[in-house]
């Protein structure tokens, strides 16, 4: 079978999901989700825990066929080009899946030999993506001696043994200190830059701020928004009016003032005192206007007024009714034991 020219014209889209189910019993894990990933992007894949999201990754890696739908990566059908579909996607779950018996470089040259890459090639992509990974000193260690941020750096020189065009990221940093994950995340970038397509699952706000180029919000199996940073704050509808008056001591009573003038959003005012200034939530530009103009009627004098909007923690929020919380999505333990498509 050939690839499959998914856009309509005739190009690739690296990821093109239509309608995908996957049910366990009386449980949807996916209820009808539709994707697109455009080439050399990264994809940010959010939801609370049980969203859908790891369901989502493990039958586009093809490691569980769904209960209906389609879904095309790197222009080969998940469920009728399976074989062909593994030699060019890479995958690092949640927890690091190394043998940690075996030295690093073993690891990686056993990869290679495993996807047919001749003695010699396999050496030398073994060599090449340990100094890219900066583990070339530690090559000859078992993986048992390596801290959680090797281990996760050999994982993912392991997911880019055969050259992936399109890499699966389920929650890749889990469990790392701040230090760590971001040299992840630089690993991450180096990797988009050399032309790898990502989609990216977690719960990390800032993670996705760092790598994402567009994000879909996943929730109870559904998709329930999607695009790009600013355009998903954008959607939530509500902003910030940091209001900062030429005298500190005006800001209790300026924000006591516009809590009983009405006028703004749904939330109190609030006052940020390390940066002398009141937060006033709005819900459009007409609130803005009068807030501002009620102020200067007051006679305050005003050093500065800005709008902000809201944070990606809060937008993920309001479309989903949850915080996020500790990144861990795992579906039903039938994913373990259901068959690989072949």
């Amino acid at each position: 079978m050939k690839r499959i020219d998914n856009r309509p014209d005739g190009g690739q889209l690296a990821v093109r999901v239509r309608g995908l189910v996957k049910h366990y019993g009386e449980t949807k894990a996916l209820d009808g989700v539709d994707l697109d990933v455009r080439e050399g992007t990264v994809m940010g894949v959010l939801g609370p825990n049980g969203a859908g999201k790891t369901t989502l990754v493990r039958i586009l890696s093809t490691l569980i066929t769904p209960t209906s739908g389609e879904a095309v990566v790197a222009g080969y059908d998940v469920l009728r080009q399976p074989r062909q579909l593994r030699r060019v996607i890479g995958l690092t779950g949640q927890y690091a899946s190394v043998d940690e018996k075996l030295p690093g470089w073993e690891n990686l040259y056993l990869i290679g030999r495993l996807l047919d890459l001749s003695r010699k090639d396999a050496r030398a992509r073994a060599g090449e993506l340990l100094e890219r990974f900066s583990l070339t000193d530690a090559a000859k260690r078992p993986a048992s001696t390596y801290s959680g941020g090797m281990r996760r750096r050999l994982d993912l020189a392991a997911s880019m043994i055969g050259r992936p065009s399109v890499l699966f990221l389920d929650e890749p940093t889990t469990g790392l200190d701040p230090r760590t994950r971001n040299e992840v995340w630089d690993e991450v970038k180096a990797m988009v830059g050399d032309g790898v397509t990502v989609l990216l699952t977690t719960q990390y706000m800032e993670e996705a701020e760092q790598l994402a180029s567009e994000l879909t919000v996943v929730d109870r199996g559904k998709v329930i928004a999607g695009g790009g940073i600013e355009e998903l704050k954008a959607k939530v509808g509500g902003r910030t009016l940091r209001v900062r008056p030429a005298d500190p001591g005006q800001l209790r009573p300026l924000a006591a003032f516009l809590d009983e003038l009405g006028i703004t959003g749904l939330a109190s005012t609030t006052v940020d005192t390390e940066r002398g200034a009141v937060l006033v939530p709005i819900l459009s530009d007409e609130q803005l206007t009068a807030v501002v103009g009620a102020v200067t009627a007051q006679g305050v004098t005003l050093a500065s007024v800005t709008t902000e909007l809201p944070s990606l923690d809060e937008v993920f929020l309001s479309l989903t009714g949850h915080r996020a919380s500790a990144p861990q999505d795992t579906a039903p333990a039938t994913d373990a034991r259901e068959e690989v498509a072949v």
